[in-house]
């Protein structure tokens, strides 16, 4: 057990987009994996046919691949494990299911849905257990000629997972320690449906996680209460010494107030729960992706690492491979950990600072496309140079940078008011004048003649630049004004100013 391999598994619902959490979850299993030299396995849990959405497979896999998190084997990997899909496994959980019945572990049951309702009704908290089983229509008060000829009938059953009382369930788990509990708590699951011929999740992934050498399970804390069962049936298969190490993550907490985070609460804060965006088949409904939003995928994993995980030091920032280094399961947080959205678009304008100018300029060339704008390549990456540090998001580039791109066609009032003197017209006249001797229109040397001229005239520098800035930016934003003219060049920069004088004078 010592030295065996260490393999994890990630096994959505294709029930509709990939939640938030169920990203971290992933990640935490690929930091992991990584860490340790083992493998990451993909397997899509769809036994629960009335639940499957056409689609969901395959923008879960999308998501993944946008987020760079890979996988080793699996649904659309490949594997010797397979098949990896428990749709495609109906055979192997049969024989796993008889091996349980055959063993007296399991039984089979006839309860119609109106049966359990009346006993729900009778008997106060009901459930199927050592107390009440022998009250109920299965094989341990039937005859086997009757279990036998109902089945022959085509009658539908389920099989149920016999639980002994008052024993002690001990799960040993990673995050949160030696976790006991009475079995006498537990009901007598439902393991399998003859209705669909498939396993409930329950039997699916023990036999799964057996067969696939799955080494340890970490997901989210939601799945806790259901570790006591899972233990019990690799007790009752003789799978004590395979049986996985559990980890159960915290909870992702709403931004404000207490419980868990909800598509609702980003609805109501103008935030997405879904890395990509979804169109769900069924409504209609279109849900924000992090992808369409503007977010960097390097920002939203290092952001969910940060949630519930904690490096041992100060450092934020961090790439994959330093996650992948410091990663800890032990300085997981037993405690919920709340999103704060707003701690995520920091972390998106740190990336956007931390990629080059190019790789900012490619991205930023699709939205001016969408402007109908056209430039030298070279013009973008300068012009990211001076703005990026103004923008949480790629696509905030434009508000920060249009008047590089086009030139002023109307003047902010506000700014005109405030900056635009009497006597405006006539220095920027002047200082066209002065602009137009200057040779060399680096952004040194018209700082240089300009700042002379200044001092020259007696003029306030403050009132020149100001009012420069409003002839070529046509308002009071933007990044150092010899940097503005410079990209400009010399004779845009005359232009936009001889056309400002005509219509502010």
């Amino acid at each position: 057990m010592a030295d065996r391999k260490v393999r994890v598994r990630f096994a959505p619902s294709p029930t509709g987009a990939l939640h938030i959490g169920g990203v971290r979850t992933a990640l935490y299993n690929y930091l992991f994996a990584r860490q340790h030299g083992g493998d990451m396995v993909f397997r899509i849990e769809d036994t629960d046919s009335n639940r499957f959405v056409p689609g969901a497979e395959e923008y879960i896999l999308e998501s993944f691949r946008w987020l760079g998190i890979d996988f080793d084997e699996g649904v659309s990997f490949g594997g010797e494990r397979g098949p990896y899909r428990q749709s495609e496994r109906r055979e192997i959980y049969q024989q796993y299911v008889k091996v349980l019945l055959d063993a007296g572990k399991a039984y089979i049951a006839f309860d119609t849905p109106q049966e359990l309702e009346a006993k729900r009704s009778e008997i106060a908290n009901f459930q199927y257990d050592a107390s009440t089983r022998m009250q109920m229509r299965n094989s341990l008060t039937m005859s086997k000629d009757e279990v036998e000829k109902l089945i022959a009938d085509g009658t539908q059953y389920v099989v149920r997972f016999k639980i002994e009382p008052n024993e002690e369930v001990h799960v040993n788990d990673l995050i949160r320690g030696e976790v006991v509990i009475n079995s006498s708590i537990l009901d007598d699951k439902v393991l399998y449906k003859s209705a669909d011929q498939l396993p409930t999740y329950h039997l699916a992934n023990i036999v799964d996680d057996h067969l696939m050498e799955i080494s340890h399970v970490i997901r989210g804390e939601e799945w806790l209460p259901s570790a006591p069962l899972h233990v019990l049936l690799y007790r009752a298969f003789g799978w004590e010494d395979t049986m996985p190490k559990f980890a159960h993550l915290p909870l992702l907490l709403k931004p404000e107030g207490n419980g868990k985070l909800s598509k609702r609460d980003g609805d109501r804060l103008g935030f997405p729960v879904f890395p990509l965006e979804w169109h769900d088949p069924k409504t209609g409904e279109v849900s924000h992706g992090y992808r369409e939003e503007g977010y960097l995928p390097e920002a939203v994993i290092n952001f969910l690492a940060l949630l519930g995980w904690n490096p041992g030091n100060d450092q934020e920032l961090m790439t994959m491979e330093e996650m992948i280094k410091l990663f800890d399961i032990n300085r997981c947080s037993k405690a919920g950990a709340k999103f704060d959205y707003k701690k995520l678009i920091w972390f998106n304008h740190e990336y956007v600072l931390m990629k080059s100018d190019e790789e900012v300029a490619k991205l930023f060339v699709p939205e001016l496309e969408k402007k109908g704008v056209e430039a030298p390549f070279d013009k973008v990456v300068t012009i990211v140079g001076l703005v990026k540090n103004r923008v949480n998001f790629v696509k905030e580039l434009w508000e920060n940078s249009h008047y590089f791109f086009v030139a002023p066609t109307e003047y902010d009032e506000k700014t005109v008011k405030k900056r635009w003197k009497e006597d405006s017209a006539h220095c920027m006249t002047e200082l066209m004048e002065v602009l137009k001797d200057i040779d060399d229109f680096s952004i040194e040397n018209q700082e240089k003649i300009v700042m002379a001229w200044i001092e020259s005239k007696g003029y306030k520098t403050g009132d020149i630049m100001n009012a420069f800035r409003l002839t070529l930016v046509g308002e009071g934003k933007g990044p150092h004004m010899f940097d503005i003219s410079w990209v400009l060049g010399k004779e845009e920069t005359l232009k936009r100013m001889k056309r400002a004088i005509e219509v502010l004078k």
